[in-house]
């Protein structure tokens, strides 16, 4: 894939988004609450969608301030959004999470990639999809899907995601950055999958080189 196939591929994959539902972090941001859409960015690391989302809805059900949240106790976080993967940890993050925004920001979600970074549980890539998703930040947020896909396209190449967000910041397009990770996730999750990716229903295979692909559907 080449730059000048870009403009084609994502006018397709925005079409192609709206067949599937989209990422419940997407869904949080609805909600126009920084605090929601940072809990569920915590809450989403290595746990997929349909376990996170009732998670983050059984929580928020609770509470949905830093001051609420920092007033229940570990073990009620822990209950409320099992079954999400590494729960108990999670659960003291957002809680610490909570404490550190009343303390140390007065509540409200901090804009910058430093300040994000503080937080607990918090690496860059999430750090890049609350700059992205929630404040409109030029940020390219890498995960599995955004690492494995522009890889198997052949428009990166790369070992790590580290690495792919450095080779995309110097590649491609801002206009791109902040929607990359919404539309790759989708995309990945329903079409471009990490193991025999349905290439028989992809709308964009003509642009792929289908780097590491040795089975398909």
């Amino acid at each position: 894939m080449t730059g000048k196939d870009l403009p084609g591929v994502f006018k397709i994959l925005e079409e192609q988004a709206r067949n599937y539902e989209e990422p419940v972090i997407e869904r949080q941001h609805r909600k126009r609450s920084p605090f929601r859409t940072l809990v569920s960015v915590l809450l989403s690391a290595r746990t997929k969608d349909d376990t996170t989302g009732p998670a983050t809805d059984r929580l928020f059900e609770v509470a949905s301030t830093p001051q609420e949240m920092a007033a229940l106790s570990q073990k009620r976080i822990e209950r409320l959004i099992y079954p999400v993967g590494f729960y108990k940890t999670k659960a003291k993050h957002v809680k610490e999470m909570s404490e550190m925004l009343i303390r140390d920001f007065g509540g409200r979600v901090p804009e910058t990639m430093e300040e994000l970074l503080t937080f607990p549980g918090i690496g860059r890539k999430s750090a890049n999809l609350m700059l992205g998703v929630v404040f409109g930040k030029p940020a390219i947020c890498v995960d599995t899907h955004v690492h494995r896909i522009t890889n198997r396209w052949g428009y990166v190449k790369t070992n790590s995601p580290a690495e792919t967000e450095k080779a995309l910041r110097e590649k491609l397009p801002r206009k791109y950055w902040i929607e990359i990770n919404r539309l790759l996730v989708i995309y990945g999750q329903n079409v471009c999958t990490p193991q025999s990716p349905r290439c028989s229903i992809c709308k964009i295979e003509r642009f792929c080189e289908k780097v590491g692909v040795n089975r398909d559907r």
